[in-house]
Parts: structure tokens; C-alpha cells; sequence
């Protein structure tokens, strides 16, 4: 059964923030009986780097990797994606960067083909993209003093060169310092939520 929608878990930890949303948003989808699919790039032990060999295969679309094939078919048959993920140093984690090195490859058919004019994203069945994230720093300072990356590079530039439509970004900022009540606020706010599919 093709999954409707795909969430891609970014985190080492399991008693993480991170995880607390993996399991609201998880628990929120099961409750308004959407069918997902949840991949946790850690507990998978998945491996972000391009080997020789995995590189050489990168033009021709393929891969030595079995996780890589796996990820990519999953990704085309969704219709939308949730990543959750942290920002560590104002961009989102290498594990996940490396995810889109290696997951997405290039080809007809595959996640982006190279044309003469640029990229042109081959994932258009990606309707929906949410990205949620928690990091240190207050979200304002992210946007207003650190570039913007997570916005400006990963929403508006990476995701949409593959294709994904309709991306949203949702940052939980100044997590080090948040009380358990403002926490708790946050989480209530993803149960009632609607992910598209």
C-alpha cells in the first residue's frame, strides 16, 4: 500500500524534544486515520556518506546503498512529507543533508533531472511539506541574523528544485531555555493540526 504520507525523523535521541513531536505528529495522524510511513535516518543507521563507488553511480541514478532505493521509492509514492528535525548551527543536521545527497537522485523518473536552464524537480507528488524544527536560538534571530538558512536554502531552494509544492516551515526556537508549560503548548498545537496529504 502506497504510504500518503512520509515523515522523515532527523534526531540521535529518543528523549529529545525532537521525539516528543515525532510522537505527537504520529499520534495526531492515527487519530484522524491518515496512513503514513515514518523513517528514523538513525535507528535505520543510516549512512550519509557518498562512498567512491556510491558516487559514481550518482548520474546514472543508482546506488549501492539498499536504504537509498527504498527512501526514493517511498518518497515518490507519498503525497506529502513532514521532516523533523533539529537546527544545529543555523542549517538543518548533516545526517539529513546527507539524506538529500544520496536519496535524491538524478534521472527521469527519479527525484531531478539537469536540464539546460537549472534543476527540474521530478517529485511533484509531493503536494504538501512540512518542516518542523527546534534549535537553540529564538526563531527570530535564526531568521533576521543568521541568514535564514533553513527557510531561505532548505524550504525555498532544495525542496523546491525537487518538486515538493506547498512547504511550510515551523521552528519551536529557544529550546534550551523553554519551560515545560511552553512545551506543552507547542505539542498541543501539533495534535490539533491538519497535515495534508
Amino acid at each position: 500500500m502506497n504510504e500518503q504520507i512520509l515523515i522523515i525523523y532527523c534526531h540521535p535521541y529518543d528523549h529529545s524534544f525532537n521525539h516528543a513531536v515525532l510522537t505527537t505528529v504520529e499520534h495526531n495522524l492515527q487519530e484522524h486515520q491518515q496512513s503514513f510511513r515514518t523513517i528514523d535516518l538513525y535507528t535505520d543507521n543510516f549512512d550519509p556518506r557518498y562512498s567512491t563507488h556510491e558516487l559514481s553511480l550518482y548520474q546514472a541514478g543508482q546506488t549501492v546503498d539498499p536504504l537509498v532505493k527504498d527512501y526514493l521509492t517511498s518518497i515518490q509514492r507519498a503525497s506529502a512529507i513532514i521532516f523533523i528535525t533539529p537546527v544545529w548551527w543555523n542549517s538543518i543536521p548533516g545526517m539529513l543533508k546527507g539524506f538529500i545527497d544520496k536519496v535524491m537522485k538524478e534521472g527521469p523518473g527519479l527525484s531531478h533531472t539537469v536540464t539546460r536552464t537549472g534543476i527540474h524537480g521530478e517529485l511533484s507528488n509531493i503536494k504538501h511539506c512540512y518542516v518542523l524544527t527546534t534549535s537553540t536560538s529564538p526563531t527570530w534571530y535564526l531568521r533576521l541574523w543568521m541568514g535564514n538558512a533553513v527557510q531561505k536554502i532548505f524550504v525555498n531552494k532544495t525542496l523546491r528544485q525537487l518538486g515538493f509544492r506547498d512547504r511550510h516551515w515551523q521552528n519551536f526556537g529557544g529550546i534550551t531555555h523553554s519551560t515545560a508549560q511552553r512545551r506543552q503548548r507547542y505539542l498541543n498545537r501539533l495534535v490539533h493540526q491538519q497535515f495534508k496529504s
